[in-house]
């Protein structure tokens, strides 16, 4: 699992990095060519720009030259697209096989759900309560009262891909799942702020998370 995860990782960084190339140069290209591509959508500007038709007897010309640039740096995102859907492709199974229960869980794609398997494997100790999971993972609320204003705020330490897998089980929970907005919606109109809500939600999470990891490594025990 850590292994398919490598690639899968280093594809999404170069597919980061080139999307970054390709808004960086969209600011320095001539007016009419910035005027024609701002405001698309990052598919809609990577569409575009691989469709560049590209004369190399006009590559001195200020606008050919930024034409094949962008459709180069737009070909490499394209591919690297193919790449990162190849790597879920190989991932799905092999989450859905070793861990049904933890990749069954609202929001938690293959790549979600390979993090958390990889951070519970090299750390199988922590495990015992979901406290310690809570804990390994940075999500364990910390005290930030001040005078008469009693609170807590995230926890910046502890393992973050495993915080950042979670966070995005519960971006994905606030975007679609009803329970989860409608706990949102609850929680805005007693005062809280979405850093605080959002916090809450990990914690919840991670309770989820830690009967499914627990359920998943036990299925593994008794089929080996």
């Amino acid at each position: 699992m850590r292994a398919l995860r490598v690639a899968r990782r280093g594809a999404v960084k170069a597919r980061t990095a080139a999307l970054n190339q390709l808004h960086g140069l969209l600011v320095s290209a001539p007016e009419p060519m910035r005027t024609e591509l701002t405001g698309l959508t990052t598919t809609e500007l990577v569409a575009r720009c691989t469709g560049f038709r590209i004369d190399p007897d006009r590559l001195l010309e200020p606008v050919m030259a930024t034409k094949a640039a962008l459709r180069a740096i737009a070909r490499r995102v394209r591919a690297l697209d193919d790449e990162i859907t190849v790597a879920d492709a190989r991932l799905r199974p092999a989450t859905a096989t070793v861990a049904p229960r933890t990749a069954a869980l609202f929001g938690a794609g293959p790549d979600v759900a390979g993090q958390l398997l990889v951070t519970a494997g090299d750390n199988p100790d922590r495990l015992r309560s979901e406290a310690a999971l809570a804990h390994l993972a940075g999500i364990s609320p910390l005290p930030a009262s001040s005078g008469r204003t009693d609170r807590h705020r995230l926890n910046r330490g502890g393992d973050r891909a495993a915080n950042a897998a979670i966070h995005r089980i519960v971006l994905c929970r606030m975007r679609h799942h009803e329970p989860t907005r409608a706990y949102v919606a609850r929680r805005t109109t007693q005062g809280l702020s979405k850093k605080e809500i959002m916090r809450c939600l990990k914690r919840y999470v991670v309770r989820e998370v830690h009967t499914a990891l627990l359920a998943d490594f036990e299925g593994l025990a008794t089929a080996t």
